[in-house]
């Protein structure tokens, strides 16, 4: 036995550092890493062959790589894998870091850096990632020591994943990658002082809200995120059901609740549908689960469902009366308080007038229902909204969606008729333009039979289009809807609104037909409404390549409903109000 081999008995071994790296990302269960080579990371791209479980994604740009990852880890629902080098490589993160810290995003960013002994001299790429991300993520470490190498990914594994998720960064200096130590990752312990996942609700909470909703005669549930990430999915529409509650969704609980069910009523918000905002004003209880409640969901936080008895229910204790005050914070893992509520509840019933009331309740918001957003039909000129319509008509129900951010996300949102958890992808809480086309790709990678489809505007796609290379490399056909309508619309939508008119936000494209052909992709152009479908089912046949489908809509059509900031919910403009 080699000198420096300890018996198989014991599994443990003596490796350089970036082959413990690689071993610790198989011993994970890692299957993908989203990355870019660069100087202080070589060691790991020269072991990375020895290791087949392991499939690497080259990007074209480390922010790309970010996004993918969330795109990955927000699907699957595991975590995304980062791998970047230093300097650049490492700054270029920053935006997706905290993209995934603010839309609770299990993230683990591995990025490389100068030697120990050269930290702190200026040196060529040297850059203090640590100290920039500290803001922006749940956990992150520059790892000193080989010794400590394996500990740190272990821990940074474990902390992205449990309580509520979120990226964590390990900064790895080149000569950690090539010392050496002993590795048993089985044996590693995990040692976090001050990290607790802590649960503070109790039975007596629980009976509580059980009490306040069976005396509701106009109540409402409201999900957010927390729903998905938790996978409470299956209980909160059991519980849903057992109690005969419409539910609203915020953007990022889209999927969080079947959006063909008789109970869902919606998405709420800045540019929720009008009447899940005025039905949430109107309610008597709001039950919100996993939603933090931030201005864009809540409009003036004092006038927020100012009629009802807020329960808020959520993991982070500090979204909990952050933002508006309820009646009653329950904190802890949103799937246990759902499993525990549907036991305690199992034998409860509703009077029968309450139950009377719950039925002129739905009848009111059918009524305003009937006050619905600019009517997207084909009239001579294709509107974005009818574009966006006609996709989600022939999407499989399978398929996911991702969206860039500005207008299309919002009428996608408005739109949105999928029912399974995880199938809407989008960047919430930092609103990254750019996100959505690397994201799908990260999706395909994952479910490679899967449609995945990105919503884009013009303005965003221009921002990570070079992904297309990626995309083409790897044989994923991603599908692009661009809604172009040739502006930085919602920009141009405020400042027609808020300020003396358009300054900066019209924006050329380039030819997207050519573009696709240049990267080995397939483009289309649709500039009138009867070419919509017959293009749309040529694009979603195609599967062996990326396709580009290139809207020509009308230039200045705005979101509506609207709830300008520092707005009330309840007072929203809308197409007619405007």
């Amino acid at each position: 036995m080699a000198a420096n081999m300890h018996s198989p008995e014991t599994q443990t071994k003596t490796l350089n550092g970036a082959n413990i790296f690689l071993s610790a990302l198989v011993a994970e269960q890692v299957d993908t890493i989203f990355g870019l080579p660069g100087g202080v990371i070589l060691p790991i791209y020269d072991a990375l062959p020895q290791y087949p479980s392991l499939r690497h994604i080259l990007v074209r740009h480390e922010q790309g790589a970010t996004h993918m990852a969330e795109g990955y880890a927000r699907a699957t629902g595991k975590p995304g894998v980062v791998l970047v080098t230093s300097g650049p490589g490492a700054t270029n993160v920053v935006t997706g870091v905290a993209d995934a810290y603010y839309d609770s995003v299990p993230l683990v960013v591995f990025t490389g850096n100068v030697a120990t002994g050269m930290l702190g001299n200026d040196s060529f790429q040297e850059a203090d990632i640590v100290g920039m991300t500290r803001s922006v993520t749940k956990h992150n470490i520059i790892v000193h020591r080989v010794e400590e190498l394996a500990a740190a990914i272990k821990e940074a594994f474990y902390v992205a994943r449990t309580g509520r998720p979120g990226p964590v960064l390990v900064d790895m200096p080149k000569d950690v990658l090539l010392a050496t130590a002993e590795f048993d990752y089985e044996a590693t312990p995990i040692d976090l002082p001050g990290y607790e996942l802590n649960e503070t609700f109790t039975d007596a909470d629980l009976n509580a809200l059980l009490q306040i909703l069976g005396e509701a005669k106009q109540p409402m549930m409201l999900i957010g995120g927390g729903v998905v990430t938790s996978g409470s999915h299956e209980e909160v529409l059991a519980f849903a059901e057992r109690f005969n509650l419409p539910v609203a969704s915020s953007l990022m609980g889209l999927g969080g609740f079947p959006a063909n069910h008789p109970l869902y009523q919606g998405f709420a918000g800045m540019h929720g549908h009008y009447w899940t905002n005025i039905a949430i004003a109107n309610a008597d209880v709001l039950l919100v689960v996993g939603n933090r409640l931030n201005e864009r969901q809540t409009g003036k936080a004092d006038r927020f469902a100012k009629h009802a008895r807020i329960i808020h229910i959520d993991l982070d204790p500090t979204s909990l009366n952050k933002n508006v005050l309820s009646t009653l914070p329950i904190q802890g893992d949103i799937r246990n308080i759902m499993t525990r509520l549907l036991e305690q509840s199992s034998q409860m019933t509703l009077d029968a007038e309450i139950h009377a009331s719950r039925q002129d309740w739905f009848r009111m918001i059918e009524g305003w229902k009937s006050r619905k957003e600019t009517k997207a039909s084909p009239d001579g000129f294709l509107t974005p909204q009818y574009a966006i319509e006609r996709l989600f008509h022939w999407l499989p129900h399978n398929a996911f969606v991702t969206t860039e951010v500005g207008q299309h996300q919002m009428w996608t949102a408005q739109r949105f008729n999928l029912s399974r958890p995880r199938s809407f992808i989008s960047s919430g809480g930092l609103g990254t333009m750019g996100f959505g086309f690397p994201a799908a790709i990260g999706i395909q990678t994952a479910f490679p039979e899967a449609m995945v489809l990105d919503i884009a505007g013009d303005g965003s796609f221009q921002m990570t289009l070079q992904e297309l290379a990626t995309a083409r490399d790897y044989n994923l056909p991603v599908k692009v809807a661009i809604i172009n309508n040739g502006y930085l619309g919602m920009v141009r939508q405020w400042q027609g609104r808020f300020f003396q008119g358009e300054s900066e936000t019209r924006m050329t494209s380039p030819d997207y037909i050519k573009l696709a052909e240049a990267y080995g992709c397939k483009g289309f152009v649709v500039e009138h409404p009867e070419q919509v479908d017959e293009v749309i089912r040529q694009a979603y046949a195609i599967t062996d390549c990326p396709v580009i489908i290139d809207f020509r809509v009308q230039e200045k059509a705005d979101v509506y409903p609207w709830v300008p900031a520092g707005g009330s919910n309840d007072t929203m403009l809308t197409e007619d109000t405007k």
